[in-house]
């Protein structure tokens, strides 16, 4: 008999703001990544409601429907519930707790330097206009990330700057308060005495998915979605819209930077046919509307299966879903916060959470 002793799976943590349906480029983007981890890595997944106070805080009907919404398609994309742990932020109190110590090791400079905080700004016309909250949600980000002392998180190309922040307060957390070197590797922050490890992002098999209009990234904010819950007809219909760059039919194909391809080149399983339509389309013996057509195929092929098993899940699954690995993750994000806290010298007593 052998008796020597499993090794510890390492640990992945990601989660998505409620903005309603997620979209292919959260699919390819970071859905993908999370149905392969599942199988080998002990994961954690969670709705960011609280994140979504951000640009919605009038809007609680609204955030609670697509935080169902979101898990529902998580679901029919094929992450299992039984093989990692499905979570919602806001009842995981251990993640706010760390928001506050980890907002006192980064800079208000260090913050407004980050690109995807001045992207957001901009995209979503905020100028003045945004809450003290929306400041304080990238170190909340931070915080959802270490609460969980994940080894990797898959993300977007976008979200790379925020776990590029998550990382030097990892670093800084562990030199403060637990006496880790500056010239420690990233790697060995823990056998150093650490806290927290210092993650790394893991991209998505495609960093940046264009939206229909063919110049910036998909996103619900900007209109240029296509939906895992649209319907066939819809998503030929938005393929149809996709600008290909062209400005007539009698001038010669784009081949950088157009859209369509660079959904064939996502959804096309069959590696030959796309190479077939490639080269017609580069000697123009097939033109833009074809290749929409076939990418409008290839998509719905991708998700009719999804939007199948979407029906079977009811708001009740969810709820049961969410309650069981929220209570799993509670139980380790306050051993988190424990530690944390007794390197910090505010561990004065233990604690539990139970559920009702």
């Amino acid at each position: 008999m052998n008796d020597a002793p499993t090794a510890a799976k390492e640990r992945v943590l990601t989660g998505d703001t409620p903005t309603g349906s997620l979209h292919l480029g959260h699919y390819v983007g970071s859905i993908e990544n999370r149905l392969a981890m599942q199988e080998a890595y002990e994961c954690y997944f969670f709705v960011a409601n609280l994140h979504a106070l951000t640009t919605r805080a009038k809007d609680k009907e609204g955030i609670r429907a697509d935080t169902i919404h979101i898990v529902k398609d998580w679901v029919a994309c094929g992450i299992d519930p039984k093989k990692a742990t499905l979570f919602i932020h806001s009842e995981v109190p251990a993640i706010a707790e760390l928001t506050w110590y980890f907002a006192m090791l980064l800079g208000y400079g260090r913050l407004m330097k980050n690109p995807t905080i001045k992207d957001e700004i901009r995209v979503k016309g905020l100028g003045e206009e945004y809450s003290f909250g929306f400041l304080m949600y990238p170190v909340g980000q931070i915080a959802d990330v270490l609460a969980f002392r994940p080894s990797f998180v898959p993300v977007g190309e976008d979200q790379v700057p925020h776990i590029e922040m998550t990382r030097e307060v990892a670093r800084r957390f562990n030199q403060y308060y637990c006496d880790v070197a500056g010239s420690v590797d990233d790697k060995d922050h823990e056998e150093a005495g650490g806290v927290f490890p210092v993650p790394e992002a893991k991209i998505g098999r495609v960093a940046r998915l264009t939206g229909i209009d063919g110049t910036q990234k998909m996103s619900k904010s900007l209109n240029n979605a296509i939906y895992l819950n649209d319907p066939p007809k819809v998503v030929k219909k938005k393929c149809n819209k996709i600008f290909t760059g062209r400005g007539s039919m009698d001038d010669p194909p784009v081949l950088k930077g157009n859209t369509v391809l660079e959904y064939l080149d996502a959804f096309v399983e069959d590696r030959e046919k796309l190479a077939e339509l490639r080269a017609a389309y580069e000697k123009s013996e097939i033109g833009d509307g074809h290749l929409k057509k076939e990418a409008g195929e290839a998509i719905n092929a991708k998700l009719e299966p999804l939007q199948e098993r979407r029906t079977k899940i009811s708001d009740d699954d969810v709820i049961d879903i969410l309650k069981d690995g929220t209570r799993r993750a509670n139980s380790t994000a306050e051993e988190t916060l424990a530690r944390a806290k007794e390197a910090a010298s505010f561990g004065f007593f233990k604690r539990e959470i139970s559920f009702k």
